[in-house]
C-alpha cells in the first residue's frame, strides 16, 4: 500500500494537507475587492507574450468554508487565446494555475496560502511570470568568453523538402460542425472536417500522416476581423478560423512523396477546453484524432460496389501511421497514441512528432520514435516545456526507437501555421514574440528566422522525420540523432539536437540521474545530482536551478498538473582555480569493454546557468594498461556554448539565455592510441579554470530508428473516489490499477499529485511517488483527512494527478477526490 506521506528529506507538508485542506473549523468569510492589473485580450491574436496589463480590472479574495481562499480577477477584455495555460499572481508572486469562466472574462484559483488576504494587487501570469512586472534585472559587464569554432555541420544530399514525382490531389471532407460528440469535451459537439492531400495515381496502400494543430481562436467575423473562442459552432455573422490549412506546404511536400496527409480541424476543442475539460482539452484532440484515424479506416474498405466506394478507398495503409501536433495537438497526438494502445487492434502508428508542444501532465511515450521541434523564440509556450516528452520517456521503460529533441534557433511559436502568420493567414494572426525590438528574438533581429524561413525549416524536419521512419529513408538520420546533419532548404537556420539511439544500440553506461556504482564524482566544488528547480526539491536535495523564470529551463519548468513533482535529474558540477583534481570517473562492466561495435561515445551537456567566461570539459577513454585518447568537447561541439540571450529587456523581461542540454558525439574511430576491446574508464575533467556544467546520459552508441509502433506496456490509471469527511483524522483509499487488471511484468512506479479543488484544480499541494511491485495489479493511496463535527452542505474536490510513470504507461491518469460533509444539520 502506499501511503500519502512525502518523500524522504521533503518538509512535512501532510499536515498541512490535512489542516489547511480539510480543516475542522470553519473560517471567517473574507471578501476583498479592488482594482488589480491584467492581461487584456484582444482575441483576435492568439498568443501575447507582453505588455498585456490593464489597470481597471478587479479582484477578490474570499474564503471557503471548510479552510482556504478563491482568488478571482475579472477582465476588462476576454484572455487571449493561448496555448500556454494562465495562472495568477498576488503580489508578482504565481499562486497557481488559473481557470477560465466560460465568457473568458473571469479567472480564479483556490489557494491555502493566507498571504492572499492582504493582496494589493492580481496579475495574470504566464509560465511563472508576470510579464510587466518582473524586476529588470541587476546587470554587470559581460564576462567574455571565445567561441571554440564553428558549428560545424554534416551535409545531407537528399533534402526531404525536394518535391517528389507525385502530383497531389485534394480530398477534403467535412462531415458538419457538430458530426461528432468527445466525452473528453463533457460529450458537446464538434466538427469532422480535415483537408487531405493525396498522391495522384500512385498505387497500392500508401503511408497516412495525420496533423493536428494547436489552440487558436475559433471563430471570426471577415468583416469587423472580431474573434470570438467561446461559441462553437460560430455564431451569426463569424465564420471558422482554417487553422487546419496552415500546414499545406509541409502536407504538399508529403504527399508528392507518395504519403496521405490528413490535417485535422479542433475548432470545436479550442472554443470549450478551458471551462468544459479536467486536462486543459488533452484528452478530447487525443479522441478527436481517433475518430479521424476510425473514420479513414470505414472508408479504406474497399467492400461495396465501385460507385460507392469513397475516393479514399484501399488508398491508406493505417499499419504505418504518424502524428504531428502543433501546441496543444503535441500533447493531443501523445495522447492519441496511448489511446491507441489501449485498442484491441490499434492502427500502425509509427512516428510521433510534436511541434512547440505543451505538456501538462507528463505523460510518456516509449516504443515509438519521437522527435519533438522546440523553437527558440517560442512566445507562447516560452518555458518549452515539450522537453519533457523526451526527458521522462528516455528510461521509462527498456524500449528499441529513436528519440531526439531539436532546437529551432529564431523560430516563433505560430509561424510553422500560415492561418497563425501575418501577411499570410486569411484570419487574424500576429507574432507571438515581443517585444518586437528584442534584439534575439525580435522581428527585425538578424538571428530571427522570416515566416517563409521558419515554414521551410518546418517542411525540412517534419516532411525528413516521417520520411526517416515511415519511409525508411535513412539519408535523413543525421537531422534527428545527433550527428548534426543539414540540408540547403533550412538555409542559414542553426538547429541543435539531443538524441537518444535505439536500445539495441545503445550501451548505457551512466545515465547520471542519481548516485551509482559504477561512477565516482570527486574534487568539484558542488559534484552533485540536480532536478527541478530550487522552490520544488526535498530539503538537503540540489536543485538544478535557482530561477523563477521557467522559459530560461526547459528541462525543469514545472508541468501544469504535477507541479511539485521532480524533473529531469543530471550530474551538476561547478570547479574553480581551488578544486582539488575534479574528475566524473565511469566504469565499464567486465562484458561491455569492447566498444569497436559502436560508432561514438555520446554525452548530453549544457553549460551551468552560473558559469562566466570560457567553460570546457576533456572527455577522454582508458584502456586496461592506462592509456588515454581526450578529446575537448569545443572542439567537436558548441554544447556548453551559452545560449543567446537579450540585454535589452523592456521591463525586465527575461526569457532567453536559455539553458538546454546538448548531445555531444565523439566517435570512435577518432580514440587512437587506445585498445577499443578493452576500454577500463570514461573520464570528464574541467578543461578551464573555472566554470560549471550539467551532465547527462554517458553511451557508446550508433545511430538508427528501430522498431516501433503502438506501446505494448501495461497502462495504469487512477479511479475517482468519494469519502465523507469523518469526525476527527482518517484516510481516504484511491485505487492505482492496471489495464484489464493484468499484473505488472517489472516494478511499476509513478509520481502522485494532489491539488484542490473543484473550481481551479491545479494548486499544487504534495507529490509523492506510488510503486507497484512486480506481480501486483495495482495499489491503493491513502489520502489523510482531517474530519470534524460542523455542518457544511458544500462537497469538496481535490485532483489526482499521475505522472513520469517508469514500467508503464499512463492510462486515465486524472482522478477526483470528493470529500462530503457527513454531519447532520
Amino acid at each position: 500500500m502506499a501511503r500519502f506521506a512525502p518523500p524522504r528529506g521533503r518538509a512535512r507538508t501532510v499536515a498541512a494537507l490535512s489542516a489547511a485542506v480539510l480543516a475542522g473549523c470553519l473560517a471567517a468569510p473574507v471578501l476583498i475587492t479592488a482594482p488589480a492589473t491584467a492581461s487584456p485580450a484582444d482575441d483576435s491574436t492568439h498568443d501575447l507574450a507582453v505588455d498585456e496589463s490593464a489597470a481597471s480590472n478587479e479582484f477578490n479574495v474570499e474564503s471557503l468554508p471548510d479552510g482556504g481562499w478563491r482568488v478571482s480577477l475579472r477582465l476588462d477584455e476576454p484572455l487571449p487565446v493561448r496555448d500556454a495555460v494562465p495562472e495568477l499572481a498576488v503580489d508578482g508572486r504565481i499562486i497557481g494555475t488559473a481557470k477560465e469562466s466560460a465568457d473568458g472574462f473571469t479567472l480564479s484559483t483556490e489557494t491555502t496560502d493566507a498571504a492572499v488576504t492582504g493582496a494589493e494587487r492580481v496579475d495574470v501570469g504566464w509560465n511563472g511570470s508576470v510579464p510587466d512586472l518582473q524586476p529588470s534585472p541587476q546587470r554587470s559587464a559581460p564576462v567574455p568568453f571565445t567561441r571554440k569554432g564553428p558549428h560545424k555541420r554534416k551535409p545531407v544530399y537528399t533534402d526531404p523538402a525536394t518535391p517528389g514525382r507525385y502530383a497531389v490531389e485534394r480530398l477534403d471532407y467535412n462531415l458538419g460542425d457538430s458530426a461528432t460528440t468527445l466525452s473528453g469535451l463533457d460529450n458537446l459537439p464538434v466538427e469532422l472536417r480535415a483537408a487531405v492531400y493525396a498522391p495522384a495515381r500512385a498505387k497500392g496502400e500508401r503511408p497516412v500522416v495525420v496533423f493536428l494543430h494547436g489552440r487558436h481562436s475559433a471563430c471570426y467575423n471577415p468583416t469587423t476581423r472580431q474573434t470570438n473562442n467561446s461559441n462553437w459552432p460560430c455564431l451569426t455573422g463569424f465564420v471558422p478560423i482554417d487553422s487546419y490549412l496552415g500546414y499545406t506546404e509541409t502536407a504538399e511536400s508529403l504527399a508528392s512523396h507518395g504519403y496521405v496527409v490528413v490535417s485535422i480541424s479542433a475548432n470545436g476543442i479550442n472554443a470549450k477546453d478551458a471551462t468544459n475539460t479536467d486536462d486543459n482539452g488533452a484528452l478530447a484532440r487525443g479522441q478527436l484524432v481517433m475518430k479521424h484515424l476510425d473514420l479513414l479506416a470505414k472508408w479504406n474498405d474497399s467492400k461495396g460496389l465501385p460507385w460507392s466506394r469513397h475516393p479514399l478507398s484501399g488508398r491508406l495503409d493505417l499499419r504505418n501511421v504518424g502524428l504531428m501536433g502543433h501546441s496543444r495537438g503535441g500533447e493531443g497526438v501523445v495522447e492519441a497514441a496511448l489511446l491507441n494502445a489501449e485498442g484491441r487492434h490499434p492502427y500502425g502508428i509509427r512516428a510521433v512528432l510534436p511541434l512547440a508542444p505543451v505538456d501538462f501532465g507528463r505523460p510518456t511515450l516509449p516504443d515509438v520514435p519521437m522527435a519533438v521541434l522546440l523553437p527558440y523564440c517560442d512566445g507562447d509556450v516560452s518555458n518549452q516545456q515539450g522537453q519533457h516528452f523526451f526527458d521522462d520517456t528516455r528510461y521509462s521503460v527498456d524500449d528499441n526507437v529513436l528519440r531526439s529533441s531539436l532546437m529551432v534557433m529564431g523560430a516563433n511559436h505560430n509561424f510553422f501555421n500560415t492561418e497563425w502568420t501575418p501577411g499570410v493567414s486569411v484570419s487574424p494572426s500576429n507574432d507571438d514574440w515581443s517585444p518586437a525590438n528584442d534584439e534575439v528574438c525580435g522581428s527585425a533581429s538578424p538571428t530571427r528566422l522570416t515566416s517563409a524561413e521558419q515554414r521551410a525549416v518546418g517542411t525540412a524536419y517534419m516532411a525528413g522525420f516521417f520520411r526517416l521512419v515511415q519511409g525508411g529513408e535513412t539519408a535523413f538520420l543525421p537531422l534527428f540523432d545527433g550527428t548534426d546533419g543539414t540540408v540547403p532548404s533550412t538555409g542559414r537556420a542553426e538547429v541543435y539536437t539531443q538524441a537518444q539511439q535505439p536500445g539495441s544500440r545503445r550501451l548505457d553506461l551512466a545515465p547520471l540521474e542519481r548516485p551509482a556504482g559504477n561512477v565516482s564524482v570527486s574534487g568539484f566544488d558542488l559534484g552533485a545530482y540536480c532536478y527541478s528547480v530550487a522552490s520544488r526539491v526535498a530539503v538537503g536535495d540540489t536543485p538544478c536551478s535557482s530561477t523563477t523564470a521557467t522559459s530560461k529551463i526547459p528541462h525543469w519548468t514545472p508541468a501544469t498538473f504535477a507541479t511539485s513533482v521532480p524533473t529531469s535529474p543530471v550530474l551538476r558540477v561547478q570547479w574553480s582555480p581551488a578544486s582539488a583534481s575534479p574528475q566524473v570517473r565511469v566504469a565499464l562492466a567486465p562484458g561491455d569493454r569492447d566498444v569497436r561495435r559502436y560508432d561514438a561515445l555520446t554525452l548530453r551537456l549544457a553549460r551551468d546557468e552560473a558559469a562566466v567566461g570560457d567553460v570546457d570539459l576533456d572527455v577522454a577513454v582508458v584502456d586496461r594498461s592506462g592509456r588515454t585518447s581526450t578529446v575537448r568537447v569545443g572542439a567537436v561541439s558548441p554544447a556548453l556554448d551559452p545560449f543567446p540571450a537579450s540585454t535589452n529587456t523592456p521591463n525586465g523581461i527575461s526569457r532567453l539565455g536559455k539553458t538546454w542540454l546538448r548531445t555531444v558525439r565523439l566517435p570512435v574511430e577518432a580514440m587512437r592510441g587506445v585498445d577499443l576491446r578493452d576500454i577500463r574508464f570514461v573520464t570528464v575533467r574541467p578543461a578551464t579554470s573555472t566554470g560549471g556544467a550539467y551532465l547527462s546520459d554517458i553511451t557508446f552508441d550508433s545511430p538508427a530508428v528501430g522498431e516501433g509502433g503502438a506501446t505494448g506496456e501495461t497502462q495504469i490509471s487512477i479511479a475517482d473516489a468519494t469519502v465523507g469527511e469523518g469526525a476527527g483524522p482518517g484516510t481516504a483509499t484511491m485505487r492505482l490499477t492496471l489495464n484489464d487488471r493484468l499484473r505488472s511484468a517489472a516494478t511499476v512506479q509513478v509520481q502522485a499529485a494532489a491539488s484542490g479543488s473543484a473550481s481551479a484544480g491545479q494548486v499544487p499541494l504534495l507529490s509523492f511517488p506510488v510503486t507497484i511491485p512486480k506481480g501486483a495489479t495495482g495499489a491503493r493511496i491513502e489520502v489523510p483527512l482531517v474530519g470534524n463535527t460542523a455542518v457544511n452542505t458544500a462537497a469538496l474536490r481535490y485532483k489526482i494527478t499521475i505522472s513520469a510513470p517508469t514500467g508503464a504507461v499512463i492510462g486515465d491518469g486524472f482522478a477526483w477526490l470528493t470529500v462530503l460533509d457527513d454531519d447532520a444539520v
